[in-house]
């Protein structure tokens, strides 16, 4: 019983914190630690990871008629835009795609350590407020997905790439890389939704891979579990986070991840203090 509730927190962790910019590491880190269940690590690194598809799920449910391009009610017009979309999706995810296949395991063994997952929340917390601040009052250059061009597909690319560093947050690398050029908050932060899906799809993938599919029935539950949790608290984060930047700037996640990454770096240093 005291796993199953332990797998229910880090379900509502992951569901919030995947989806607003603040960094599910960091969190996983933290809470991680106190509440790791009464399974092998190597199970909860694959659990981390595969738990994910719970809120992909939650993307594909909140916006499958958006993402559907055989929708009977969208125009050949409407269901060619659909294509393009998806083809942006694909275009802005080769730079991760690449290294993540190449480097992931070496970048998790140099960095999935609570003093560099500081550092870039820290980082990255500064960096929004930053952004937000040098952008205020101007009119964002692209307010639709379909005025995203190649180089603007490429740099969020590269933003997303830079997110496979612990701590950096995939939808706040990418979010902070739209603003930079110009993109408007809620294409940066839509267009981040649509990148996860082929992002994380694709590190679950590779995770179930190399874990194999010898689950015990506790393991295959508490899975499960997971992912449903992750589902249900994504379609609450997602529809929070585009309500809230409809009034308001990402200037309030950039000091929450400062003082997150200031606990982590305080974990970090109690821990080499303590080794």
């Amino acid at each position: 019983m005291l796993d199953v509730i332990k797998v229910i927190i880090l379900g509502i962790v992951e569901g919030i914190t995947e989806w607003l910019p603040v960094s599910s590491t960091g969190h996983l880190i933290l809470v991680g630690d106190v509440l790791k269940p009464g399974v092998s690590t190597k199970f909860m690194e694959l659990f981390d990871v595969v738990i994910q598809l719970g809120a992909i799920l939650a993307v594909v449910v909140l916006y499958f008629h958006k993402l559907n391009p055989f929708a009977p009610a969208k125009t050949e017009r409407q269901k060619l835009l659909t294509w393009q979309m998806w083809i942006k999706v694909l275009i802005a995810s080769i730079p991760a795609g690449i290294v993540g296949v190449l480097f992931n395991d070496v970048l998790d063994q140099l960095f999935y350590k609570k003093i560099p997952v500081a550092i870039m929340l820290i980082l990255y917390g500064a960096l929004f407020i930053f952004i937000e601040r040098k952008n205020q009052g101007k009119q964002p250059a692209v307010t639709k997905i379909s005025g995203l061009t190649v180089p603007m597909l490429l740099w969020i690319g590269l933003f997303q790439m830079l997110a496979l560093i612990p701590g950096t947050s995939r939808s706040g690398a990418t979010i902070v890389g739209a603003l930079l050029i110009g993109i408007s908050r809620s294409v940066a932060a839509e267009f981040t939704f649509f990148l996860a899906i082929p992002a994380m799809a694709g590190a679950s993938l590779v995770k179930l891979l190399k874990f194999g599919l010898h689950f015990t029935g506790k393991e295959l539950g508490l899975l499960f579990l997971g992912c449903l949790v992750s589902f249900g608290v994504s379609i609450v984060a997602i529809r929070f986070l585009m309500k809230y930047i409809k009034k308001h700037d990402f200037q309030v996640f950039g000091y929450y991840r400062i003082v997150l990454g200031g606990l982590v770096l305080i974990a970090g240093v109690i821990q080499l203090i303590a080794g």
